[in-house]
């Protein structure tokens, strides 16, 4: 059996999703970069490898620490951290691939309706667990995707903003997040995280 680590490796997670967010949320709450075939490959390789592959990452290196070494110990909220950070993970490399070759996003819709669901249930874990800044996150997830479902859908116009603004703000609580778990972990801070 392997030594029991409190190295969780949830900051990775936290720092890629928030970079995708102010990359992604800010070009679409303040229009700059304008969006071009060259911007869009730019920004789907961002996509990619910030949140994409950081959360991924994380997830699996979760998910194979909590299941199969059990280095974590009794950590259940990481299951949920697990499944999430995996799910998201790969939805950004859809989302990343889709605006790398300039495929549609109306079908982003219906993915839409389960990553609402996804969110919604990461919100009720954290809560439950009295993990209250990784529940905000997760509300937050949720806002996105209970926007982001009508503005794919061409319901609601406005949508595109409201979507970038709820991203920017994560933004920068995930930067809050990776900062308070780094600091934690390194050097024995005691941030709310």
């Amino acid at each position: 059996m392997f030594a029991h680590s409190s190295f969780w490796p949830v900051a990775l997670g936290f720092f890629g999703l928030g970079t995708g967010y102010f990359i992604w949320g800010g070009q679409a709450l303040f229009g700059y970069p304008k969006s071009s075939p060259e911007v869009n490959r730019t920004m789907g390789m961002w996509g990619f490898w910030l949140p994409g592959f950081m959360q991924f990452l994380t997830g699996v290196y979760l998910m194979v620490g909590l299941t199969w070494f059990n280095v974590f110990g009794y950590a259940a909220p990481l299951y949920m951290a697990a499944l999430a950070f995996t799910s998201f993970g790969i939805h950004w490399f859809v989302l990343a691939h889709r605006r790398f070759i300039g495929a549609s996003d109306q079908p982003d819709a219906w993915m839409g309706i389960a990553f609402f669901f996804i969110s919604l249930l990461g919100a009720i874990v954290f809560g439950g667990a009295g993990d209250i800044p990784v529940m905000i996150l997760f509300i937050g997830l949720a806002l996105v995707y209970l926007f982001e479902v009508p503005t794919r859908f061409g319901k609601f116009a406005a949508g595109g903003k409201v979507v970038g603004f709820i991203q920017f703000i994560l933004a920068i609580w995930l930067m809050y997040l990776t900062y308070g778990v780094a600091l934690n972990t390194a050097l024995g801070y005691h941030w709310w995280v």
